[in-house]
């Protein structure tokens, strides 16, 4: 049951964070045009569940306008909408509440707002706390998105037994992440990675969809293009066991997707989306429609 479609308006942002899972910088290519937007929200309602539209990005307040509009035929069509943003705007509370105000008449039912070191790295610097501010002086639903540096912590996780090291902080090791936060982190054997621990292969609660048409289950991960084949189309014949890369996943997790295409591999990863990321990264020329657009591995 699809509940919500994520526009990844656009893949550039005024940051280049050292965990962003999208290679996100002000360099990267792709931007909505509000004709493409109406066209997916148009095919949004064709499929019938989805009750959410969320505004990401890269960073949405880049394309204020285009956002803002996108919203307007959202809230008109009954979609509730959602924003995530790394609040660059928001210099004061003052202004913040100008940019904030006509997303409070139009109306948004979550606003997410990034507040970490990675955005910010000294406090006296943070503008997450302008925004949260203007935020409750306008009377949104707000929180924050907080994703610290990764550390070592004995405990017990879920997974794990008790005592054994586990990764805090938040950052999932995929994208940038995999070239700048690894280092000296606890890493587990391949053949105990034998599942996604993080997304819906199956039942497909969300997806984020870019520019390029792609429909991104998992960041980089695709089930077909939607300039291609309509969205509605594309979810309603997803077939999630034939799919070449979620298939495997969901038999057996990261460690049967390197199994079934006997990828090369080192013998220990930091977590699932490590060894799941690098086994993709070696399968992108062997499927390209399903594993793109190619800036989000860093290539191109």
């Amino acid at each position: 049951m699809l509940k919500g479609i994520h526009f990844l308006l656009t893949y550039a942002c005024n940051y280049t964070c050292e965990h962003c899972f999208l290679y996100c910088s002000p360099n990267a290519k792709g931007t909505f045009t509000l004709a493409q937007i109406k066209e997916v929200l148009g095919e949004s309602k064709k499929i019938g569940t989805v009750e959410w539209i969320f505004w990401e990005g890269g960073e949405a307040f880049l394309f204020y306008p285009i956002m803002l509009e996108g919203m307007k035929i959202a809230k008109d069509m009954e979609f509730k909408n959602g924003i995530v943003t790394n609040s660059y705007w928001a210099t004061s509370t003052e202004d913040a509440e100008i940019w904030l105000k006509p997303i409070a008449e139009i109306g948004i039912s979550d606003f997410s707002v990034s507040d970490d070191t990675f955005h910010f790295e000294d406090e006296a610097e943070n503008l997450a706390k302008f925004a949260r501010k203007a935020a409750d002086n306008l009377k949104l639903s707000s929180h924050s998105i907080t994703i610290e540096e990764p550390t070592i912590k004995t405990g017990i996780d879920k997974d794990q037994e008790k005592g054994e090291p586990v990764i805090g902080g938040g950052a999932m090791f995929r994208g940038r992440a995999v070239e700048n936060l690894i280092e000296g982190l606890p890493k587990r054997s391949w053949k105990e990675m034998i599942k996604c621990p993080y997304e819906d292969l199956d039942g497909l609660g969300r997806i984020h969809v870019d520019p390029f048409g792609n429909a991104h289950i998992c960041q980089g991960l695709s089930i077909g293009n939607f300039w291609e084949k309509p969205l509605s189309e594309l979810i309603k014949d997803y077939k999630p066991e034939d799919h070449p890369i979620c298939g495997p996943l969901i038999r057996g997790g990261p460690a049967q997707l390197v199994k079934e295409y006997e990828i090369d591999h080192e013998e220990e990863y930091v977590d699932e989306c490590h060894l799941c990321y690098l086994a993709r990264l070696s399968l992108i020329d062997k499927f390209p429609n399903y594993l793109a657009p190619r800036q989000v591995y860093g290539l191109d």
